[in-house]
C-alpha cells in the first residue's frame, strides 16, 4: 500500500450529512483552552483555530473521536450521527 496525502484519503469517503451536528463544542470552555489539541488531533481538519477560538465544521468528520479524546476541558459533546448519517469510507 503505498502512502498518500491525507487529502486524496478523505476524498475516497462518502458523507451523508445530517442537519444536526452530531458534535458540539462549548465556545466558554473553548476560548479559555491554551493548547487547543482538537485543533492537532482531528485528521479530517474539521477544527481550526482562527483569532484564539476554536471553528469548527461536523461535515467532514471521519468519527475517530480524536477530538474528544484530545480534549482535557470537557469542551466537546461527541456521539456518533444519526442512523444512516455520517462517512461511508472507500466509496469515492
Amino acid at each position: 500500500m503505498s502512502l498518500r496525502p491525507i487529502e486524496e484519503r478523505l476524498a475516497l469517503n462518502l458523507y451523508n450529512v445530517d442537519s444536526q451536528p452530531h458534535i458540539k463544542i462549548h465556545p466558554e470552555i473553548c476560548s479559555d483552552c491554551d493548547f487547543m489539541a482538537c485543533v492537532y488531533a482531528c485528521p479530517a481538519g474539521c477544527f481550526e483555530e482562527h483569532e484564539g477560538s476554536v471553528v469548527f465544521s461536523y461535515e467532514g468528520c471521519v468519527e475517530c473521536g480524536s477530538c474528544k479524546i484530545a480534549c482535557d476541558k470537557s469542551g466537546i459533546d461527541w456521539e456518533y450521527p444519526r442512523g444512516s448519517f455520517g462517512v461511508a469510507y472507500e466509496y469515492g
